[in-house]
């Protein structure tokens, strides 16, 4: 098992959940994938180990990896999509609209909208850009 994977066994540990064989799986997947994936996808990617799987058990378990901070989420296409979370540095996404793939943006405009919004207080922000990325386009 690679480290990473063995972080995320400690911080299942650490919120008081089971390590199942379906649920570090499913961290796997997300890590070889550096793309938001549908509930449909992962099911289809754990289909082939898991047979017959429920999209009850992937829907919970994307619910409980979300809430804990190993996946985020965005609403792309009209559903859910998640993502292993980034969580080294703060930063932003484009999504290709057409193969989910995802490039890091490193730009953040906060700043500016802090000056722009000077009597309010911003607790948070998220900006995610779409469009074709470049086998796409």
């Amino acid at each position: 098992m690679t480290q990473q994977l063995n972080q995320y066994k400690e911080k299942l540990k650490n919120n008081k959940l089971k390590i199942t064989d379906k649920r570090m799986r499913m961290i796997d997947l997300f890590l070889a994938e550096d793309r938001y994936l549908s509930a449909r996808d992962v099911q289809e990617k754990m289909n082939e180990e898991f047979p017959g799987i429920s999209y009850d058990t992937i829907y919970r378990n994307l619910y409980t990896l979300n809430d804990i901070e190993v996946l985020e989420k965005t609403t792309f296409d009209g559903e859910m999509q998640y993502k292993i979370s980034c969580t080294t540095h703060h930063h932003h996404h484009f999504i290709c609209n057409c193969c989910g793939e995802t490039k890091v943006i490193h730009y953040c405009p906060f700043d500016a909208w802090a000056d722009e919004l000077d009597d309010v207080e911003i607790t948070n922000h998220k900006i995610e850009l779409y469009g074709l990325c470049k086998s796409c386009k």
